[in-house]
């Protein structure tokens, strides 16, 4: 991915779509392009010369409900690991499970990596980890693992009509 420029970045589609949503929301915030992919938090954290903590890692889980399978997207703080049985448990799911690569394009319209907590092709219910509340700004990916963009917890809870949850 390092072999694309910050103009190519800026221009992919998915990219387009959260700068777009970022618009219509208000937020002033830009898009940075990191110098090489970001798949992890740890990478984002240290691409970006912050703590891990402030990284809103986009995590989307197959919930299951009433013999339904639906996405459930969960912001948590890249320091964190999320507990899949205290994040059930809270939202009376029967039981989540880490998506697969297939399920979060299907569901979200981005691949793994730069998954948006804004602008999914389709609606997704959405958890914000309540540990990003203690930063001013955290970061969240915008369509693609070298495109970031700074917000906060209130911010997040808003853009994405999110719920706050401890998820750790």
């Amino acid at each position: 991915m390092t072999d694309l420029n910050p103009e190519d970045v800026l221009n992919d589609p998915c990219v387009r779509r959260v700068a777009a949503a970022l618009r219509s929301f208000g937020i002033r915030g830009q898009i940075t392009v990191l110098d090489d992919a970001a798949h992890t938090a740890r990478q984002a954290a240290e691409a970006l010369g912050i703590e891990i903590a402030q990284i809103a890692n986009s995590l989307v889980f197959r919930t299951h409900r009433d013999k339904k399978v639906a996405p459930l997207l969960v912001l948590a703080s890249g320091a964190h690991r999320v507990d899949t049985f205290r994040v059930a448990d809270l939202l009376e799911l029967g039981e989540i499970s880490l998506a697969g690569a297939d399920f979060v394009i299907k569901q979200t319209g981005f691949t793994i990596g730069g998954v948006a907590p804004i602008a999914p092709t389709h609606p997704i219910e959405t958890v914000v980890d309540v540990s990003l509340s203690r930063y001013e700004h955290v970061w969240a990916a915008a369509g693609h693992p070298r495109a970031v963009f700074p917000t906060s917890y209130d911010e997040l809870l808003r853009i994405t009509a999110g719920h706050p949850c401890e998820v750790a």
